[in-house]
């Protein structure tokens, strides 16, 4: 899917110069779908309250901080749906799940219930896409703009590739949505897979 993004035409943006980028640029324009294509298998996410309680072994806690998020999801699910926006996400999931993804299905399940559109796909249906290597970490924001999201070798955010031009975002969206279709539902997925684990171990 990298060669969608074009050649050597996107900027780089450090950490702090991407998030501002994506504050600035965030519901711009209404009418426009954002989409999201999850693939790494583990991140770290310090600064999350909740995913510290879990790399800290302190299972129920980082459950019960990912339930305090509801209302700021809510808000977040109003606000895209004023400027006409759904926010869709699909997440490629292998297994066995690691102790990482264990705890994001947990909160993407949140996210669902409070308006995110999450589906789940296994690895075999990008597997055309990645002779060469994973597929990116990818956000579409309005009408212009497709994100490759970068992380560190840990799985900690660093920054963006930022590519701005209609044409790449529509490719980037149309090609994650066809991967869309094809996935399951994150409720009836969690319902199935997940709900049952016990605790993961490890972080």
């Amino acid at each position: 899917m990298r060669d969608l993004l074009g050649a050597s035409s996107g900027e780089r943006l450090g950490l702090e110069a991407y998030r501002e980028d994506f504050r600035s640029r965030d519901f711009a324009v209404d009418g426009c779908d954002s989409w999201k294509l999850e693939r790494r298998q583990h991140f770290r996410e310090p600064g999350d309250a909740s995913w510290e309680a879990f790399t800290q072994g302190s299972w129920e806690e980082a459950l019960r901080l990912i339930e305090a998020q509801r209302a700021e999801l809510l808000d977040v699910s109003r606000l895209a749906a004023r400027h006409r926006c759904r926010l869709l996400r699909v997440r490629v999931v292998e297994q066995p799940l690691t102790p990482y993804l264990q705890w994001e299905l947990h909160l993407l399940r949140v996210r669902a219930e409070c308006g995110e559109l999450i589906r789940v796909i296994g690895p075999q249906y990008i597997a055309a896409y990645e002779r060469e290597g994973p597929v990116p970490e990818l956000v579409t924001l309005n009408d212009d703009t497709v994100y490759e999201i970068l992380y560190d070798a840990e799985g900690v955010l660093e920054g963006a590739v930022r590519y701005l031009g209609a044409r790449t975002r529509d490719r980037v969206a149309a090609r994650v949505e066809e991967l869309y279709v094809l996935g399951e539902d994150i409720g009836t997925f969690f319902d199935r897979e997940v709900a049952h684990l016990k605790p993961p171990t490890g972080a």
